[in-house]
């Protein structure tokens, strides 16, 4: 690899090379307790949790699910908010040797039963008001464990009787049948149980079965070992965070850590001892009320989160200059709001892109080098890439000529379970078929194009959506844009604009149509502009465009 173009952009001090450390994910935990035993490891409305207080809560939740029957290998279930419960549930189950199965609190119960039942989940642990749909699909699965918490489990003393009394006044409140035989309750789990000596886990062992969007078919799971994750986390230290000292950041985290891209935050968090603010809901006055009392360091966010932070109303009074390192992925980061949010903070977004199945990060622009707008930056350490031709998936492409992204590293996935046929289309001789559509400049800087199934035909022309969207993006009126193909008779694909305006602005679609003429070659520009008050988002802070496909294509059916 060391003729890669792109080695020579990396920051003075970043290895080439990378030596993945022989290292498990609860060994970031266990030393972050023993060198700063006192420093803050979560703060979670109000309530704070040293290093060496969440470590015995870790030790005992484990000797808690030992005692359950959870044997090494073992996949649980968890499907909890943002939370110290969260951290906790996750460590311990590592701790155990067993695999985390994070889930969405959103899925219903169609979707548990298929996520579950196709991990084999043994056991469940779960939030209180989540637990008639949880109960029901266990019944279903034959799940015999479920383990409940409720938010006032960790909150500091008064919030913690004055929770059961708002959930019961708002009708939220939930009585879960605690019988101590198959329903148990987390907190007494923790009161009654001994500390647990780590499993001697070996790094190459699965560590998480973590789904996939499955925006296409069925969600899949991607199987990701200790080493993956471990080498996804030294990664970034390298790249980003070269000779950075440990506990001396604070992390928000309103990422869901049950999305790939939050639980590295949270493996992050804990490899450089930060401390972590969790927020449970995507509530963007909470992240704002954050800001303003735990001045963190580190921001951390998707497109959505600095698009709406940037538009909070209030914001601008916002003091967020302790902001020192920003990081931006899950989706393409329009330039516009780049440069608005670096002049709020002052601090340098550093884009990247990454995957469920290459555990998080493989492309990254420099932390103080060349720092190329719209682009995902270059591969991070011990990672290579390549553009490949769309139509064979081998031929590897011209400098400047957009194909298939492919990414080779030791953070990508061994494949996913139970799919060897979608694995070997998957992964060939190491290297990961992304499914985007990437261009490589002369320097080795990666451009994302556009999803390959999101690719637009229309009147003969491949147009990505992407593309339109950086457009609509600086519209001066425009604050959330997406761009689909909708079947056309004539064209083909119709190129279909949604936008969501800024607070108090009103458009007309030809104002819009004719601001993309302005900027696009005629047959990219939207033929139709529809607004709407909001726009269908996941909870990583995606635009879900096949939701809008979807209903772009049952309107056409009624018609």
């Amino acid at each position: 690899m060391e003729n890669r173009p792109w080695l020579k952009f990396y920051d003075d001090g970043v290895p080439h090379t990378l030596d993945v450390p022989d290292l498990t994910i609860p060994d970031f935990l266990r030393r972050a307790a023993a060198e700063y035993p006192n420093h803050p490891a979560t703060v979670f409305m109000g309530a704070r949790l040293t290093y060496r207080q969440l470590l015995a809560h870790v030790q005992k939740f484990a000797g808690a699910l030992q005692s359950l029957g959870v044997q090494p290998g073992d996949r649980v279930g968890i499907i909890l908010p943002n939370s110290p419960q969260m951290v906790i549930a996750y460590y311990a189950v590592l701790w155990v040797g067993g695999v985390t199965v994070l889930t969405n609190p959103l899925y219903v119960e169609r979707e548990l039963v298929h996520q579950w039942g196709d991990a084999g989940v043994s056991a469940v642990i779960t939030l209180d008001l989540m637990f008639p749909k949880v109960d029901a699909v266990c019944r279903e699965l034959n799940i015999e464990r479920i383990i409940a918490t409720g938010v006032q489990d960790f909150l500091p003393l008064l919030k913690a009787l004055a929770m059961p009394f708002l959930l019961k006044k708002n009708g939220k409140w939930v009585d879960v049948p605690y019988d101590g035989k198959r329903i148990f309750s987390f907190k007494k789990l923790l009161k009654s149980s001994p500390k647990n000596d780590p499993h001697p886990t070996e790094p190459t062992a699965l560590a998480c079965l973590q789904y996939t969007g499955g925006t296409t078919g069925l969600p899949k799971g991607a199987m990701l070992s200790h080493r993956n994750l471990v080498a996804s986390v030294s990664q970034i230290r390298h790249f980003l965070l070269q000779g950075h000292q440990p506990a001396t950041d604070r992390a928000v985290v309103i990422l869901p850590i049950f999305h790939v891209y939050g639980m590295a935050v949270m493996n992050l968090g804990m490899h450089i001892a930060a401390t972590l603010v969790l927020l449970p809901q995507f509530e963007i006055k909470d992240l704002v009320d954050a800001i303003k009392t735990e001045k963190p360091t580190f921001f951390l966010g998707v497109p959505a989160l600095y698009t709406a932070v940037l538009n909070f109303p209030g914001a601008d009074a916002v003091d967020m200059t302790s902001i020192k390192v920003c990081f931006s992925g899950g989706a393409p980061l329009p330039v516009e709001i780049i440069r608005q949010f670096e002049a709020k903070t002052g601090a340098r977004i550093a884009e990247a892109y990454g995957m469920t199945e290459a555990a998080s990060v493989t492309h990254v622009n420099p932390r103080e080098g060349v720092r190329k707008y719209g682009t995902v930056g270059v591969p991070t350490v011990g990672t290579d890439a390549k553009i490949v031709s769309v139509e064979d998936g081998k031929t590897e492409m011209p400098v400047g000529e957009p194909g298939e992204l492919l990414v080779k590293g030791p953070q990508v996935m061994s494949g996913y379970w139970h799919r060897p046929e979608e694995t070997a289309q998957t992964l060939t001789d190491g290297w990961l078929h992304t499914g985007d559509i990437a261009v490589m400049d002369e320097d080795g800087y990666f451009t994302i194009v556009d999803r390959k199934k999101d690719m637009i035909l229309t009147a003969g022309f491949n147009v990505y959506p992407r593309e339109v969207e950086e457009v609509l993006y600086t519209h001066p009126k425009i604050e959330e844009a997406a761009v689909i193909g909708v079947p056309h008779k004539v064209r083909g694909e119709q190129i279909t604009a949604y936008v969501k305006l800024k607070a108090g602005e009103t458009a007309t679609s030809g104002e819009i149509r004719r601001f993309c003429r302005e900027h696009l070659a005629e047959y990219k520009v939207p033929r139709k502009v529809i607004f709407r008050d909001e726009l269908p988002m996941s909870l990583a802070g995606k635009v879900l465009r096949r939701v809008l496909r979807d209903e772009a294509l049952a309107g056409m059916n009624r018609d």
